[in-house]
């Protein structure tokens, strides 16, 4: 799992970079939206929409601009109607990646997603050939430098969490979806910062690339969630680090 956890603390680097320039601001807009729309307004009552507000609040996001997408989602000022899609495909390698997509036009979505694949040597296939992959779960992120990994180990799980695994500079927490937010909470409380927290998928396996086929993924991952439409990108190739490293220099 050690390239899912150096991608979520490159993405959460590229996150702040994007928060600056306001692309993730207009992204987590739409999914507040979104989120008050199906259940509606309230975050005590709406799981995903307090996650989502939770998320936007690390980022720094305005709380108008957040009270403005859930007024947007609840019909208290006029919105966009936007619609889930999932797209699924293989990138360079035969690289198994999910692409989870809010949009106001399926059409046009799905027609530049599948340009990207096509243009950064990736190719689209069928429902289901590639998800059947992936396991929903809870995934955090905590720098080493943090806390002992025993000390660790015994907060994380006595709140409920799955597997702790140890990398390089990092701790991998994996939890379940109903129990993010508990484990979440408890490094919170505990005053334990963490590089990533997220509701992510998870793959069963993963795929070794070395190199410019590397290289390749990376680009063609980073292509895909730099669109407005998309979500959340999933992909269970295993990349070593300074690889990584190269793409937030």
């Amino acid at each position: 799992m050690s390239g899912h956890s150096k991608w979520a603390g490159i993405k959460h680097k590229k996150a702040l970079v994007d928060a600056q320039k306001g692309r993730l601001f207009s992204k987590f807009a739409k999914e507040i939206t979104s989120a008050a729309r199906q259940g509606g307004g309230n975050p005590d009552t709406n799981t995903k929409l307090r996650l989502l507000i939770q998320k936007a609040r690390e980022a720094n996001m305005p709380s108008e601009n957040i009270e403005r997408a859930i007024k947007r989602g609840t019909g208290e000022l006029p919105g966009v109607n936007y619609e889930e899609m999932t797209m699924e495909g293989y990138g360079p390698g035969g690289v198994a990646i999910m692409v989870e997509l809010l949009t106001d036009n399926k059409n046009r979505a799905s027609q530049e997603i599948r340009t990207i694949f096509s243009r950064k040597g990736g190719n689209l296939a069928g429902a289901g050939s590639v998800s059947w992959l992936f396991h929903k779960k809870g995934f955090m992120v905590v720098d080493k430098k943090e806390i002992s990994e025993e000390k660790l180990m015994d907060i994380v799980l006595e709140a409920g969490a799955e597997d702790m695994t140890v990398q390089d500079d990092s701790y991998e927490i994996t939890t379940s979806v109903q129990d993010f937010e508990k484990v979440k909470q408890a490094l919170i409380d505990n005053n334990i910062k963490y590089i990533s927290a997220e509701i992510t998928m998870l793959p069963a396996n993963t795929v070794k690339l070395t190199g410019d086929t590397a290289r390749q993924v990376l680009i063609l991952v980073q292509e895909l969630e730099d669109h407005e439409d998309v979500r959340n990108v999933y992909a269970n190739f295993d990349i070593p680090d300074e690889i990584m490293k190269e793409m937030v220099q």
